[in-house]
């Protein structure tokens, strides 16, 4: 009598495990595809924008070193780029993981230029009401600027 069994061979226990089969393991993609970086669009933006409420705009003041993501105080008033850059600083290690400083000369600048367009517009008349302050959407840009950046999306 003949009962079908329900692993024949070592590799259909293999495979149960969990265990690659490297005879139909295919390569890595040598590029990211268009719906990885969709998602990393999406996510980016709502992790950048729960981040600005929980650190900037909690009710209760969250202590710079239980913050997430913007781990330093909105200045006083409008920063020049002196002011913006440790702060800046402070989001690029974040997300590139290291200090601004070392990468391309204009880097800080072109990230100024984004922060300062988008509070301007913030502040323009008849602009779209926003939940965010001008100041807090323009450090929500920069945000967005690092999580789509080439840089972030290496793996």
């Amino acid at each position: 009598m003949c009962e079908a069994a329900l692993f024949d061979t070592w590799g259909d226990y293999l495979a149960a495990l969990g265990l690659p089969d490297h005879g139909l393991d295919l390569p890595r993609a040598t590029q990211t595809n268009a719906l990885m970086l969709a998602a990393f669009e999406r996510l980016g933006i709502a992790l950048c924008d729960r981040a600005l409420e929980h650190d900037l705009k909690a009710k209760e003041r969250v202590p710079i070193e239980r913050r997430l993501i913007f781990a330093f105080d909105l200045p006083a008033q409008d920063p020049d780029e002196a002011a913006f850059a440790p702060r800046f600083d402070v989001l690029h290690r974040t997300f590139l993981s290291y200090p601004s400083r070392l990468g391309p000369p204009d880097r800080q600048g072109k990230f100024f230029a984004l922060y300062e367009g988008t509070v301007a517009r913030h502040r323009a008349k008849g602009a779209a009401k926003s939940r965010f302050s001008p100041e807090e959407a323009g450090w929500a840009a920069v945000c967005y600027g690092l999580v789509r950046h080439p840089e972030f999306h290496l793996y």
